[in-house]
C-alpha cells in the first residue's frame, strides 16, 4: 500500500504516507515489555523515596517532636506499604541495572535469556524487599 500525497516541496513532487505508530493495544504484552515499563516506573519511585530522606533529615534538624511525627507516619500501616514498594522498586531498579549492563555488553539479547533477566529482575526484587522487610519488622522496638 503505497499512498501518495502531495508534498511542501512543489508541485509534482509526492511522498509515501509514513506508518502509523502501533499503539499499546496493538503489541501482545510480554515480560521484557513489562520489564522495560517496570524499570522507568521504579525509577520514579525513587524519587519518593528520596523525598522521604528528605523528610527524615528535616524531621530530624527540627527536634523530636517533628521526629516522632514523621516516624508514627512512616511506622502506620499505609506508611510500611509506601517504604515496602519503594524498597521493592530499589531492588528492581537494581537488578534492572545490572541486566543492562549485560546488554551494554552486548550479551543477552537473545529473546529466550532476555525473557529469563527480566523475569529474574522481578523475582530478585520481591524476595530481597519481602528478605529486608522482615529483618527490619524483627528488630523492630
Amino acid at each position: 500500500m503505497s499512498q501518495v500525497k502531495a508534498d511542501a516541496r512543489g508541485p509534482g513532487t509526492a511522498v509515501r504516507a509514513r506508518p502509523m505508530s502501533p499503539h499499546l493495544q496493538v503489541w501482545r504484552w510480554h515480560v521484557t515489555m513489562a520489564a522495560s515499563i517496570a524499570t522507568r516506573v521504579s525509577g520514579g519511585a525513587l524519587y519518593v523515596g528520596l523525598l522521604i530522606v528528605v523528610g527524615l533529615a528535616l524531621s530530624l534538624a527540627a527536634g523530636p517532636g517533628a521526629y516522632t511525627a514523621f516516624a508514627g507516619v512512616l511506622g502506620s500501616p499505609i506508611g510500611l506499604l509506601v517504604l515496602f514498594g519503594i524498597t521493592v522498586a530499589n531492588f528492581y531498579h537494581l537488578a534492572a541495572g545490572v541486566r543492562h549492563l549485560a546488554f551494554d555488553s552486548g550479551k543477552g539479547f537473545l529473546p529466550t535469556t532476555a525473557n529469563i533477566t527480566a523475569w529474574l529482575c522481578f523475582g530478585f526484587a520481591i524476595v530481597a524487599g519481602i528478605a529486608v522487610f522482615a529483618l527490619a519488622l524483627m528488630t523492630r522496638s
